[in-house]
């Protein structure tokens, strides 16, 4: 069993990635056009397939969002809208990735799933060498993660056929910068063994 690795599925959070969702006018469309979902899907049965464990990154705030940077353009303007609230449906795994009881659930209140979460003691303590990340945005969560990932010593790897940004050019200029950093691959292509 690959126990050294984790796919972390991050962001597909029904805020983002549902078609009713309150951000289905920035990335519905590219994870509709690039076939985002269905490759989601695969990657999630495969690495649940090859003992992979699996592992959600979801950005949300308390109800009051207490932890909400005023100064931040991202998150001020979420905030503003009324999305990423914890315990509502925007904040939930969209359920065609829905997780599984056990699951290692991180909670971020920034870009990074490091930063301040439970992301780095959890893979400490399972012994984690190498991380397979997908989610949206590319240029947002996944580039965070590949690079804080690498500085602190993790292979990770990028499933491009599984992450999107708001629009291909995003998409593709995230990927050309972390080609240094990462091996970039496809979910039916991504070696779990």
């Amino acid at each position: 069993m690959p126990a050294d690795s984790i796919l972390l599925v991050m962001d597909m959070l029904n805020d983002l990635v549902h078609p009713h969702g309150m951000g289905a006018k920035t990335y519905v469309p590219q994870c509709q056009e690039r076939g985002i979902y269905t490759n989601t899907e695969l990657a999630i049965r495969r690495a649940r397939e090859a003992g992979v464990m699996v592992g959600y990154v979801r950005v949300g705030f308390s109800p009051n969002y207490a932890e909400c940077p005023p100064t931040s353009p991202v998150f001020a303007k979420a905030r503003d809208a009324g999305v990423f609230k914890l315990g509502s449906w925007g904040t939930e795994v969209y359920s065609d990735f829905a997780p599984q009881e056990g699951d290692p659930d991180i909670i971020k209140h920034r870009v990074s799933p490091f930063y301040a979460t439970k992301l780095e003691p959890l893979l400490r303590a399972q012994g984690i060498k190498r991380l397979i990340l997908c989610g949206v945005s590319t240029n947002g969560v996944v580039s965070a993660a590949v690079r804080e990932g690498h500085d602190r010593d993790y292979a990770c790897v990028v499933l491009e056929d599984c992450c999107a940004g708001a629009n291909a050019e995003e998409h593709d200029f995230a990927l050309a910068g972390l080609r240094r950093y990462a091996e970039i691959t496809r979910a039916s292509d991504v070696s779990l063994g």
